[in-house]
């Protein structure tokens, strides 16, 4: 069937497909030339805690050159993007922006000069800095995109925490969380070499979507709830598989830890029906009893260890905020200039 009606190949949903088809396709890239970093012999593996193994033999210092000056080439231009699109005050738009396809282009760029530094130099940040610091940076960001949907969706079963400190940091975190969600996505990113096991291809595919997100600052589209709950529910498929691989005794902690999240507190700003929502949590605790009853039910609190966890920091994440704010002597006024 034919149709008449033209297509703004510059409206917001352009330039998500175009972002998610690109996403898709460079993962497979990935996969595609990776016997090709065979020929990189790493460091020797070591029995200890949180041994991060995807790291050459002999780093050099050209190696340490390309990948910290690149990283901050990406950071920096996509901090300035940021900026200059909180400062022109044009507000949220169906269509993008020059800004917007500025920053998606310069995503893709350095997405390829990242898989080209991969396979001329191999490794990524993780010569010089701990693995936790890419893990904590991206469970923070998932922490505050709960603070600052409190006010939307709720925390806990469709209920606000309300008062003065959560209100007031939440406001003061969708003016500004842009710029910690770039630097979160962009160090996680350039922190692992573009290698093919399992987790990291669809660490890459994550953090690809992540950065498309950031690109389509003040757009409809980036407040979009069913986008938005995409983003945080391929947390739980990619710590799952992650823990298969390297912790396979661990595995039901984190699929039962981020499910829970969604049981609590992400399914309730979707709209579903109470009906819908009493569904998900049956099915939670069927699996739950059948999962547990097979691995030991004297293990079942591991279920409660990651909700538990982010909970915590939300309540600490607003009261830090707050502080802050008091200290600064500043207020987050309401604005529709948050990215």
């Amino acid at each position: 069937m034919s149709s008449s009606r033209k297509i703004d190949p510059y409206s917001q949903w352009a330039g998500l497909i175009v972002g998610i088809i690109f996403s898709g396709v460079f993962t497979g890239l990935i996969w595609f030339f990776s016997s090709r970093l065979d020929a990189f012999p790493l460091r020797a593996d070591r029995d200890v805690a949180f041994w991060y193994p995807w790291v050459s033999a002999s780093p050099t210092i050209w190696t340490r050159i390309s990948v910290w000056g690149l990283y901050a080439a990406h950071q920096f231009t996509i901090w300035y993007l940021i900026w200059k699109a909180q400062a022109a005050k044009s507000g949220y738009s169906t269509s993008l922006s020059r800004l917007n396809i500025m920053a998606l282009v310069a995503n893709a760029v350095f997405i390829t000069l990242h898989f080209v530094q991969t396979h001329v130099f191999y490794d990524g940040l993780a010569i010089d800095v701990p693995e936790q610091s890419s893990q904590w940076s991206v469970i923070l960001l998932l922490v505050i995109v709960l603070l600052m949907e409190n006010q939307r969706r709720g925390l806990f079963f469709g209920r606000k925490v309300k008062g003065h400190v959560f209100a007031e940091s939440s406001r003061a975190l969708r003016k500004y969380h842009g710029y910690y969600f770039a630097w979160a996505t962009i160090y996680t990113f350039w922190y692992h070499p573009m290698v093919s096991t399992p987790g990291h291809l669809l660490g890459f595919l994550y953090m690809f979507l992540m950065l498309l997100q950031g690109a389509l600052f003040f757009t409809r589209i980036h407040t979009n709830k069913w986008w938005m709950l995409t983003q945080e529910v391929l947390v739980l498929i990619h710590g799952t598989i992650v823990a298969l691989s390297n912790a396979p005794n661990f595995w039901q902690m984190f699929f039962f830890g981020f499910a829970g999240l969604f049981i609590v507190t992400q399914m309730h700003g979707l709209g579903l029906s109470i009906a819908a929502r009493w569904g998900f949590l049956v099915a939670y605790i069927v699996a739950v009893v059948c999962i547990f009853s097979r691995v030991g039910i004297a293990h079942v609190h591991q279920v409660a260890w990651i909700p538990l966890t982010e909970y915590s920091l939300v309540f600490g994440i607003a009261g830090v905020v707050w502080l802050a704010m008091r200290c600064s002597g500043s207020t987050a006024e309401k604005t529709d200039q948050e990215p």
